[in-house]
């Protein structure tokens, strides 16, 4: 009885937390709402007090949990649209390797301009562009790694599905999703920690004579940069730090536990531990009024309208709830789908005619400069990628083979890879110059800062699906250790470390513009010869035709070395390295 009551008294601090966080989002969505409403000032004064963080971390919190669901929603329609179709394929991954090399500048100036123009009233035009652009830099990682999913399931799990008598949407839920859960979780992680690295160039940015800034963490950090305020810098780190671990406590924790009921694997490994918010959940008085509450509509609901499971399994099209479109509809469709394709091709055609317009003015001369700031960012990006490769590989085997050092390194690894290493660029580059080390050299290890989790976070992925009877098996056997690693690691993670690469090299491309070029070190400007730099200083000064250049070639690089190199990689990865069953 004294048990009994005691439980009561602590079931209030659940409670408290529910409420807490309840409070939170809605406080968030008002917020959000006032500033989207406010009469439009591209400009915002940042307050550096202390009082103000709470509010800016939730507002970049908000900006990038929008910007996810955006991404996510584009990645299961995409992903799963180039998966299953090969006409759809033969567009849609050239498109994504190109549009996932363009630096988040690159579309800048042009959704900034056009939303502007658009909403020229209020802030929802800037709020829009820092949260499409914010989408940039998420979604290219998560769409490959669902692709790549799709196309490594066993042929013997589709021939099942197809024996089962699945169609298409029972087939997705019932076998694609759960298959491709581990690795769209792990990245979606990975994208939001992206989504954190270019916040401060999405809320704080110039173009040309214009400043433009957003109320958030990132446009904090920058104006306490800026004016040299170390306590407001570290108090921005220190919350920026808080609002990572607040989001992996409420939001990636519970998914990442839960996706690991999806493993391939016949023999049970080690229980993960349970997450945080899944006891609070469970204890929490107010989530068991709710989910008694919901359960009863249920009930009515169905004692109006019965639907049996087997019912929803079998397609029963005849029911209410499951009725196939009507004639009407589907005509509708076949009319409206061939338009909307036609109308895509025409924006597509006229867009690249004007693009073929202005690359025409550029001068040679210029062109021979953007050549040689190129192929000094592709060296760049390829010293990046092995050195990533290098450390990521042996210690994401090593994490992921273990079910108490994922638990203990998960966290860890998160708040390190979400942090955005941008803010720390000024000491990062004091360290470097005070080791003798040049701002070429410098530029390219802080492009490896950016771009060294996305291989990790793919290689862990990698790592928890392979079969727990398959490593027992070895051990039975007493092969070595370089035998395991040889012959079941390596080849098991190949699949997930070709999408790390692929989204690593075009992360690496999107990092150069902040990686090159520093504007604002000791009020002055550092720079190198690459791409990247060249990119940030026409977006700066607003130089829409050398930014139009030099990301035009910086595109026909990457779509070269894209269907030379990553797509045999690819091929290679998807029928030779593959957990079949």
């Amino acid at each position: 009885m004294q048990r009994a009551v005691i439980s009561e008294k602590f079931a209030t601090l659940p409670d408290l937390l529910i409420l807490l966080l309840v409070g939170t989002a809605i406080y968030g969505l008002v917020a959000m709402g006032s500033e989207w409403s406010a009469a439009f000032n591209p400009v915002t004064a940042i307050d550096l007090a202390p009082s103000s963080l709470p509010y800016y971390a939730i507002l970049s919190g908000a900006r990038g949990l929008i910007a996810y669901l955006f991404s996510l929603s584009f990645t299961l329609v995409v992903g799963y649209t180039a998966a299953k179709s090969e006409r759809a394929e033969k567009i849609i991954i050239p498109l994504l390797d190109i549009l996932q090399s363009i630096p988040v500048l690159g579309f800048l100036p042009g959704l900034v301009f056009g939303l502007i123009a658009l909403f020229p009233k209020t802030n929802l035009g800037l709020e829009l562009a820092a949260i499409i652009m914010i989408f940039t830099s998420q979604v290219w990682n998560m769409t490959f790694s669902y692709y790549s999913s799709l196309k490594s399931i066993p042929p013997e799990f589709m021939e099942a599905s197809t024996v089962m008598g699945l169609n298409w949407k029972q087939r997705l839920i019932k076998l694609e999703l759960p298959f491709s859960a581990v690795n769209l979780a792990w990245n979606s992680l990975m994208s939001m920690a992206g989504g954190w690295f270019f916040l401060g160039v999405c809320e704080a940015f110039r173009l040309g004579d214009t400043e433009f800034r957003l109320p958030g963490l990132g446009a904090y950090m920058a104006v306490a940069a800026e004016t040299g305020n170390h306590r407001a810098l570290v108090l921005g780190i220190i919350t920026m730090v808080l609002l990572i671990v607040t989001m992996d406590a409420v939001i990636w924790r519970p998914i990442l536990a839960w996706v690991q009921r999806f493993r391939i694997e016949d023999v049970p490994g080690v229980a993960p531990a349970e997450p945080l918010m899944k006891i609070v959940i469970r204890e929490s008085r107010i989530m068991r009024w709710l989910k008694l509450g919901f359960r009863r509509y249920r009930f009515r609901q169905r004692m109006e309208l019965p639907l049996t499971p087997q019912q929803v399994f079998d397609g029963d099209l005849e029911h209410p709830l499951l009725k196939a479109p009507s004639a009407r509809q589907q005509s509708a469709i076949r009319i409206l789908g061939p338009l909307l394709y036609g109308l895509t091709t025409a924006m597509i055609f006229w867009g690249s005619y004007k693009l073929l317009l202005v690359l025409m003015l550029t001068h040679t001369q210029t062109w021979m400069l953007l050549i040689r700031d190129t192929l000094w960012t592709f060296l760049r990006v390829l010293f990046a990628l092995a050195i990533s490769t290098v450390w990521a590989v042996p210690v994401g085997i090593w994490i992921g083979t273990s079910p108490r050092r994922i638990r203990f390194a998960q966290p860890i690894i998160q708040v390190m890879a979400s942090f955005p290493v941008t803010m720390l660029y000024v000491p990062t580059l004091g360290l470097f110059f005070w080791l003798g080390i040049g701002f070429d050299i410098s530029s390219m290890l802080l492009m490896t800062f950016g771009i060294q989790w996305y291989i990790l976070f793919n290689v862990l992925a990698g790592a928890l699906r392979i079969p727990n009877e398959l490593k027992y098996a070895l051990e039975l056997m007493e092969v070595s250790v370089k035998d395991k690693w040889l012959k079941l690691y390596l080849p098991s993670i190949f699949p997930s470390l070709v999408t790390g690469w692929v989204t690593a090299a075009g992360g690496a491309w999107n990092t150069s513009i902040v990686a090159e070029y520093v504007g604002n070190y000791h009020h002055t400007v550092l720079k190198t010869s690459g791409i990247g730099a060249r990119i940030s200083q026409a977006a700066e000064t607003r130089d829409f035709q050398l930014l139009a250049a030099s990301i035009s070639i910086l595109v026909f690089v990457v779509v070269i070395f894209n269907r030379a190199v990553w797509s045999k990689v690819y091929h290679l990865a998807q029928t030779r390295f593959r957990i079949d069953a």
